[in-house]
C-alpha cells in the first residue's frame, strides 16, 4: 500500500503562456493543482512539483503537437513516460463545467484509467525539421494562389487598352502575364490616372508573385535533400514525390514505432474501414476522419498509379467488371498503398535512427 500511495499520476492543461498541472494519487484521490510558466524554468518547477508527491508514473498532456510541444520535449528529456491526451471526456464536462484545472484532472483520470495510451511524437528529428519547412512552402503556395487570382482579376478590370494589351495572345501562359506585368513601367505622378494605378497594382502582384516563385522552389530544394536523406525507400516507390512523402514521414512521425501495426496507420490514414453494426445488420461505413492530408497524399499516388502503373490498372479493370466504382476502387487501392507505405516508413525512420 505504501508503494501504491507513493505513485503519482500527472495530467497538464497546456496553454500559450500558461500549463496547468494536476497531480493524483494510485487511487484517483487529488493531490492538488497549480499553474506553471511556459519556459524552462517553468517546466523544471512542473516537474519538481509533482515530484514532491511521490513517484511519477506517467504524465497525460493535452496538445503536444501546438502549445504542449515544449513541455512534452522537456519532460521526455527527463525521463518521464508521457501520454498524449486527445480530449477530455463529453459526460464529465456537462457535469462539472470547465475550467482549466478540471481540464487537467480529466487528462491524468484518463491516464490512470488506461484509456490515453498514444505516445506524442518526437519532435526533436529530422522529421520536425521537415514539419517546419513544409508548413511555411504551403503557406507561400497558398499566398501564391491568391496573388494569382488578383492578377487575372486586375487585368479583367483594367483599362481596355491595356487588357488588350496583355490579352493580345490568348494563348500566352500565366507566366508570361506576370513576367509582363512585372517589367511595366508607371508614371507616378499620374498616380490619379486608371491606367497608371492599375499598371502599378500589376507590377506589384506581378513581382510578388515571382518573390514567393524563387521561395517556394528554395524550400522545395531543401525538402528534397532532406526527403531523400531520410526517406529513400518511400520516395522510391512508385507515385511518391517529395511533398508526399514528406507529409507521409509527418503523419508516421519521428517515432513510428508507436503506430504498431499497418492497420493502424491505415487508420491513422483515414482508409480503413469503420463498423457500423447494429442488431442483424452487419456493416462497414467509410472512415472520415483520421490526417485529412495523408489521405489526400494516398490518393494522389492511387491516381498516378493508375496511369502508370500496369499492376494496378489490371487491379482497377478487374474490380470494374466485378461491378465496382472507380470511387470504391480508389478506396480499396489507398488501402494496399497505406500498407506498402508503412513498412517503408517504419524501415527508413529506424535506419535514420540508427545510421
Amino acid at each position: 500500500m505504501e508503494h501504491l500511495q507513493a505513485i503519482v499520476i500527472g495530467g497538464v492543461d497546456c496553454h500559450l503562456e500558461q500549463h496547468h498541472a494536476v497531480a493524483l494519487d494510485a487511487h484517483g484521490q487529488r493531490l492538488g493543482d497549480h499553474a506553471f510558466p511556459t519556459t524552462r524554468q517553468g517546466y523544471q518547477h512542473l516537474l519538481t512539483w509533482l515530484q514532491h508527491f511521490g513517484q511519477v508514473q506517467s504524465v497525460g498532456v493535452e496538445s503536444t503537437g501546438s502549445y504542449g510541444a515544449g513541455l512534452t520535449r522537456f519532460l521526455l528529456g527527463a525521463g518521464v513516460h508521457v501520454l498524449e491526451v486527445n480530449q477530455v471526456h463529453r459526460s464529465l464536462r456537462r457535469r462539472r463545467g470547465k475550467t482549466d484545472a478540471l481540464d487537467a484532472e480529466g487528462a491524468a483520470r484518463q491516464v490512470l484509467s488506461g484509456e490515453a495510451t498514444g505516445l506524442p511524437k518526437d519532435t526533436t528529428g529530422s522529421v520536425e525539421a521537415i514539419r517546419q519547412l513544409r508548413l511555411v512552402r504551403a503557406s507561400a503556395v497558398k499566398a501564391r494562389t491568391a496573388a494569382l487570382a488578383q492578377l487575372g482579376e486586375l487585368i479583367a478590370t483594367a483599362p481596355a487598352e491595356l487588357r488588350e494589351h496583355l490579352t493580345t495572345k490568348p494563348r500566352a501562359s500565366v507566366r508570361a502575364r506576370v513576367k509582363t506585368c512585372a517589367r511595366s513601367r508607371v508614371d507616378l505622378l499620374q498616380l490619379d490616372q486608371p491606367r497608371q494605378a492599375a499598371k502599378l497594382a500589376l507590377r506589384s502582384v506581378s513581382r510578388r508573385i515571382l518573390a514567393l516563385d524563387a521561395e517556394i522552389s528554395t524550400f522545395d530544394e531543401h525538402l528534397t535533400n532532406l526527403v531523400r536523406t531520410v526517406a529513400p525507400r518511400t520516395r522510391a516507390l512508385l507515385g511518391v514525390g517529395n511533398i508526399t512523402a514528406a507529409q507521409l514521414l509527418l503523419t508516421a512521425g519521428q517515432n513510428a514505432q508507436r503506430i504498431h501495426t499497418e492497420a493502424a496507420f491505415a487508420h491513422l490514414c483515414g482508409t480503413a474501414p469503420v463498423p457500423a453494426s447494429s442488431g442483424k445488420t452487419n456493416r462497414h461505413r467509410l472512415n472520415i476522419g483520421g490526417d485529412r492530408q495523408a489521405n489526400a497524399a494516398l490518393y494522389l499516388i492511387a491516381v498516378c498509379r493508375l496511369r502508370y502503373c500496369e499492376r494496378t490498372r489490371a487491379y482497377a479493370a478487374r474490380r470494374t467488371a466485378e461491378g465496382h466504382s472507380k470511387r470504391e476502387i480508389l478506396r480499396c487501392l489507398k488501402r494496399y498503398i497505406a500498407r506498402e507505405l508503412f513498412h517503408a516508413l517504419r524501415a527508413d525512420l529506424a535506419a535514420s535512427a540508427h545510421p
